[in-house]
């Protein structure tokens, strides 16, 4: 038998929720503030919003990193479920210890770390550092949450049907994408807006790979946020929680299609 939680767990789960959520909620809310002074409320108004638009520099920074997070979301996707077949399905072959911990390095590496290893990769073959470069970057340490994700689903993945399937004359390729992709399918998309939503949200490891012409949203926020706060910080960061808060309920609600499709 199960205990209810108790007034004290309530309180203190409602005060770390508060804690989390009402700095991002004041955010949101004087990102639609008249006055020009942050924290001074002047009334309702999307100026500042207006304003983005007429913001070049921050345009281009949207679109470069809505490109980067998408190529490097797409490149992470396929290289992840790859690596993540290798785990799931060819046993303990030589080596294996030596690739899952290249997997799982750069989940604990400092982010500081991983930036400078590939910045002085980039520096050794000569690579200008750039739009490319940057991509790269990403598809790297994106891959690696793709991979666990997908690993996580293979392992409780019923080969039967697999073997069914090849019992009937079905090559494993076929096999593959007519039975354990769209099964699987639900983990790859995770893995896919997974991977986006950390590009899109990176600054540390672009800060070091990346060159003129290919600045990212969040370097551009941290440059004006160093020139003073505005109102149109807080209008860019509510773009972006919203970006992100839509990936998500995006990813529940495939994952919940799937769900229902497969029972």
């Amino acid at each position: 038998m199960t205990r209810g939680l108790r007034p004290a767990h309530v309180a203190v789960l409602i005060l770390g929720f508060a804690f989390l959520y009402i700095p991002i909620a004041l955010v949101v809310l004087y990102s639609f503030n008249a006055s020009r002074l942050v924290t001074v409320w002047g009334g309702f108004s999307l100026h500042w919003y207006a304003s983005l638009i007429d913001n070049r520099q921050v345009v281009d920074s949207a679109w470069i990193s809505l490109k980067v997070g998408l190529i490097s979301a797409a490149a992470s996707t396929v290289l992840g479920t790859l690596a993540a077949i290798v785990l799931s399905r060819f046993g303990r072959f030589r080596g294996r210890l030596a690739f899952s911990s290249l997997i799982y390095a750069p989940l604990v590496m400092p982010e500081v770390i991983m930036g400078l290893s590939l910045l002085l990769l980039f520096i050794a073959f000569d690579f200008d550092r750039g739009f490319w470069t940057l991509t790269v970057a990403h598809t790297t340490f994106g891959m690696c949450f793709v991979a666990i994700v997908v690993h996580a689903r293979l392992a409780g993945f019923d080969r039967s049907l697999e073997e069914a399937a090849m019992d009937l004359g079905a090559s494993p390729l076929s096999t593959f994408f007519q039975i354990t992709l769209p099964l699987i399918a639900p983990s790859v998309i995770a893995g896919f807006l997974l991977a986006f939503t950390i590009s899109l949200d990176d600054f540390v490891i672009a800060s070091f790979t990346t060159g003129p012409g290919a600045t990212t949203l969040p370097m551009r926020i941290y440059s004006q946020v160093r020139l003073g706060v505005t109102p149109e910080i807080n209008a860019i960061s509510t773009l972006m929680i919203g970006t992100v808060a839509l990936l998500v309920v995006t990813g529940l609600l495939i994952s919940r299609g799937f769900r229902r499709q497969s029972t």
